[in-house]
C-alpha cells in the first residue's frame, strides 16, 4: 500500500475499476457538462459537514528562479485550487475537471473508460463555487496545503478540501507540473507525467517528495508574502499553517516540514516516507500518520518506512490504521467508484465510510493543532469508529 510496487499495483487496479478525480481549471472551462443522454445519473461528491459555504479559486504560479526537475528547459509551474469560506449563493458551481483532463486520465486507466465516460467524470458535482464572495467576517483562517499522490491530480482530494473549507480553513490543493496523468495548464496545455518516465525505472521516488518540499515553500511565499499572488490572501492567518498529503504527498508533508518551519502540523495519509524524517525530528511539531489496513498489504511488498521514521517524530504524534481501507481510501475515488457501481476491489471499506473517517480525523487533527480545539477522537479508540485502530500513540 505504501511501497511503490504496491502503488503501481493499485494504479493498475484503478484501471480496472475505480473512478478517478481530476484537477480544477484555470477559468470555468467546458467541464461541468451534463452526462450524455442514456448514461446513468450524475456523480456527486459528499456534502461538506461544516457550517460555511465554500468558494473555489484557481491560481497558476511560476517560479522563475527554479527550473522544473522533470523538464529542465521549463520554469517550475504549479496549479492551485484554493478553497475558502464563502458567502452562500454567490458564484457558480465549480467544475470537477475539464473534459480534456478526463480523457487523458481515462486513457491512461484503460478499462475504466469502459464504465465512465470523460464527460460524466468531468461533470461530477462538487460543493464549491467559483467566483463566490468570501464570507463577510473579520476572521482570518488557518491555511492547509494538500498534496496529492504521485500520478494523481489535486482534485482527487476535493472532498477533503471542501470539508476543511466549510469548517473555516483556507485550503490550497496543489498540482505539481508533470507529476499527474493530465493537468490543464494555461494555454490549453495538458501536462502529462514526465516524472513517471524518470523515477519508476530506478525507483528514485525521493526526487518527487524532495521536489515538493521546494514547491510548497514557494506556494507559501506567494500566498502569504508581502506581495501575495492570490486576490483573497487577506483571508489567510499565516501564523497557523498545516499540510496534508496522500501517498507520496504525505511524504512531501514531512519533507516540507523539515525544510520550512512555517508549517506547524502535518498529516501523511498512507504514504511511504521516500524522504526520511531527519534524525533530529521536526522541531517538536505535531504529525499524524493515517494508514490503510495492514491486512490488505501483500506480504511480498513490505514497507518499513513508517517503523523507521516513527521514532524520529519528536512532537505530538499518532499512528492510526483504518480497517478495510485500501490505498485510495483517503481520496474521492471510493465515493465515486461506489456511485458508478464499480467499487475498487482492493478497498473493501465503503466510499461513504472512508470519507467520513478521513474528514473526521484529519479535521480533528488540524482543529487541535492549528486552533487549539479539543479533539477527543484522537485520544484513543472509540466505539463510534470501530474501523480506526491506534497502532501506536
Amino acid at each position: 500500500m505504501r511501497d511503490m510496487k504496491k502503488i503501481i499495483r493499485v494504479l493498475a487496479a484503478v484501471a480496472a475499476g475505480l473512478v478517478l478525480a481530476g484537477p480544477g481549471t484555470l477559468a470555468a472551462p467546458a467541464a461541468a457538462q451534463a452526462a450524455p443522454a442514456g448514461e446513468s445519473t450524475r456523480l456527486e461528491l459528499p456534502r461538506p459537514t461544516g457550517a460555511f459555504a465554500v468558494g473555489r479559486d484557481t491560481l497558476h504560479l511560476v517560479d522563475r528562479e527554479r527550473k522544473d526537475p522533470w523538464v529542465p528547459t521549463a520554469d517550475r509551474e504549479l496549479l492551485l485550487s484554493l478553497y475558502y469560506p464563502a458567502l452562500a449563493h454567490t458564484g457558480s458551481p465549480a467544475p470537477y475537471m475539464a473534459v480534456a483532463e478526463a480523457k487523458a486520465l481515462l486513457t491512461d486507466r484503460g478499462q475504466l473508460g469502459d464504465h465512465v465516460t470523460p464527460e460524466r467524470l468531468a461533470a461530477t458535482r462538487t460543493h464549491s463555487r467559483t467566483g463566490a464572495l468570501p464570507r463577510p467576517s473579520s476572521d482570518r483562517y488557518p491555511l492547509i496545503v494538500l498534496s496529492p499522490g504521485f500520478t494523481m491530480p489535486r482534485a482527487s482530494l476535493t472532498t477533503l478540501a471542501e470539508d476543511l473549507a466549510s469548517s473555516g480553513y483556507v485550503v490550497a490543493a496543489v498540482d505539481h507540473a508533470y507529476e499527474s496523468d493530465g493537468t490543464t495548464f494555461p494555454g490549453g496545455r495538458v501536462l502529462g507525467c514526465k516524472a513517471c518516465e524518470q523515477v519508476f525505472p530506478d525507483r528514485s521516488l525521493h526526487r518527487v517528495s524532495d521536489g515538493r518540499a521546494r514547491d510548497v515553500p514557494f506556494v507559501l511565499d506567494r500566498l502569504t508574502g508581502p506581495r501575495p499572488a492570490w486576490r483573497y490572501s487577506r483571508l489567510i492567518d499565516s501564523r497557523h499553517i498545516g499540510m496534508a498529503g496522500h501517498s507520496i504527498g504525505g511524504a512531501a508533508a514531512s519533507a516540507t516540514m523539515a525544510a520550512d518551519p512555517r508549517v506547524d502540523a502535518g498529516v501523511n495519509m498512507d504514504g511511504t516516507f521516500f524522504t526520511p524524517i531527519p534524525e533530529g525530528g521536526l522541531g517538536g511539531r505535531p504529525f499524524l500518520m493515517l494508514a490503510g489496513d495492514p491486512a490488505l498489504l501483500p506480504p511480498d511488498f513490505p514497507d518499513t518506512s513508517w517503523e523507521d521514521n516513527w521514532p524520529r517524530l519528536d512532537g505530538w504524534k499518532r499512528w492510526l490504521t483504518v480497517k478495510g481501507a485500501g490505498h485510495p481510501a483517503f481520496t474521492d475515488w471510493p465515493v465515486l467508484g461506489d456511485e458508478a457501481g464499480y467499487p475498487h476491489p482492493e478497498t473493501p471499506l465503503s466510499g461513504t465510510r472512508s470519507q467520513q473517517i478521513t474528514r473526521a480525523y484529519v479535521g480533528s487533527f488540524f482543529d487541535l493543532h492549528l486552533r487549539g480545539t479539543p479533539a477527543p477522537r484522537l485520544d484513543g479508540p472509540a466505539a463510534t469508529d470501530p474501523e480506526v485502530v491506534f497502532h501506536r500513540s
